[in-house]
């Protein structure tokens, strides 16, 4: 077998990562924020424990469902870009744009400039002069903006010096994530005493039912939960510079998923020990975790907590920027992006074009601010991708058995369940606001923070990829 030159291996990424840097990756991008607050909003929307419980439940087992199956993906094709590999095999380029599109527009650089700003807002809470006040009078800028822009400059810098690099800065950080959540949950199980008083029904309170019906009300509350378990799927992104991709990619998805699954539920649990759910409900700013250590640690579980959370969101930040650059790697090497995209450094083999691309457009939206409403507009179509690439993963099944190895009834079950489970999220995010009473009042009143609007506007940010991909097709016959 000839040897590669050294022109060609430079031109590559490289296969270095095994499996536990990889599980690090699945499980560090999907700990962020999420854990730590959206429990307030489900619990005034629900209004029982046992809802509570059953909104992480179910937003855990579509996750895992979701993890499960793409393994059966990413060993058939363990390549850069994953996601975007996998919809352009089973439905060929044009599905596959429009989530690279999207990815590159809107979720990866949204999400970034999110995650950015929030660990600046808890930077905050420990550095005052780290606020959301304009630095200058007139300008939209604030302190917080601005080191949100330069912590994705410095972790954009570390990871174009190599994966290797980045994985290690993921490892320690996804390690310490995990240990700052058993200590929260080890204290929230011990010191603890309200379990026994939780009302663990699943009957909506009277305050709850006259606001729409119970499904409605069920997936409107699961959506902060299943997209605090999202980006799962990011590993998937990396399989060219993975170890025995076939086998690691697999077991890092679910090893890393069963973890982070989990730990979430167990840290309900806690808030449940530690507050009533009055409590939860009306937690400052939603930051149901810091009410919870302020009941152990009296004035110290704020900065505690702020401690915690940093950890988290800049584990998750240098795992989502560590990955999603890949997409774009493997769109050019498509032909779907400039050639540039598709380059790698002769030295330390990463993409860094396309890391620098996604920093720029990450900081416009940190700075714009915009980044928070667009967020809302693309759930839906998140949502819809991961249909359709589980439903490309049957078609392949049986188009191309031999190679998608799926033998047994479970291997379909898998899919089929996360793409039912997934449609009912869909289903009403698109048209549970017409269940609600006041529908016609909020829209009205409120038409552009309504799921309908948010769902059909995600839809047309999508749909704008559609003349862009045939703009590029024309440019590039050219």
């Amino acid at each position: 077998m000839s040897q590669e030159t050294p022109e060609r291996q430079s031109s590559t990424l490289i296969p270095t990562l095994g499996w536990f840097s990889a599980a690090c990756i699945v499980a560090g991008s999907m700990v962020g924020s999420g854990i730590f607050i959206v429990s307030a909003d489900i619990a005034r929307t629900l209004g029982t424990g046992g809802w509570l419980m059953a909104v992480w439940l179910f937003a855990g087992i579509l996750t895992l469902l979701g993890a499960a199956s793409y393994g059966k993906l990413a060993a058939y094709m363990p390549k850069a870009g994953g996601q975007y590999v996998f919809l352009k095999e089973a439905w060929g380029e044009l599905p596959a744009f429009l989530y690279g599109w999207v990815l590159l527009t809107v979720i990866q650089t949204g999400f970034l400039a999110a995650v950015a700003v929030a660990f600046t807002k808890f930077l905050g809470v420990l550095i005052p002069a780290v606020s959301s006040v304009p630095v200058l009078p007139g300008l939209p800028f604030s302190a917080q903006s601005l080191l949100a822009v330069l912590v994705l400059f410095l972790l954009t810098a570390f990871n174009s010096t190599g994966i290797r690099n980045g994985a290690i800065l993921q490892n320690v950080f996804t390690s310490l994530k995990v240990l700052a959540l058993i200590l929260l949950i080890a204290v929230g199980l011990a010191f603890g005493k309200n379990l026994t008083q939780v009302d663990w029904s699943l009957t909506l309170p009277a305050a709850q039912s006259t606001q729409g019906h119970w499904l409605t009300l069920f997936a409107f509350a699961s959506v902060g939960a299943l997209f605090s378990a999202d980006a799962w799927n990011y590993v998937t992104f990396i399989g060219g510079e993975v170890k025995e991709p076939s086998k690691t990619l697999p077991k890092a998805l679910i090893l890393g998923t069963v973890t982070v699954v989990v730990l979430y539920l167990l840290a309900n649990l806690a808030y449940l020990n530690l507050l009533p759910l009055s409590l939860i409900q009306s937690a400052s700013e939603d930051r149901v975790a810091t009410a919870a250590m302020n009941v152990v640690f009296p004035g110290a579980g704020v900065l505690l907590m702020a401690v915690i959370i940093l950890i988290s969101t800049f584990g998750c930040l240098n795992g989502m920027l560590l990955a999603g650059a890949r997409v774009f790697y493997a769109m050019a090497k498509d032909g779907l992006l400039f050639a540039q995209f598709g380059q790698v450094h002769p030295k330390t083999h990463s993409p860094n074009f396309c890391l620098w691309v996604q920093f720029a457009w990450a900081s416009g939206l940190a700075l714009s601010g915009t980044y928070g409403q667009l967020l809302d507009y693309i759930v839906f179509s998140a949502l819809i991708f991961y249909i359709v690439t589980m439903l490309g993963l049957l078609r392949l099944a049986r188009r191309l058995p031999d190679e998608v190895r799926m033998t047994r009834k479970r291997d379909f079950a898998l899919p089929v369940a996360y793409i039912a489970g997934a449609s009912f999220m869909a289903f009403f995010l698109l048209f549970g606001d017409f269940f609600t009473p006041d529908y016609r009042s909020r829209f009205q009143t409120d038409l552009w923070h309504t799921k309908f609007f948010t769902s059909l506007a995600g839809l047309a940010l999508t749909a704008l990829g559609w003349p862009v991909y045939a703009l590029w097709k024309r440019y590039r016959s050219i």
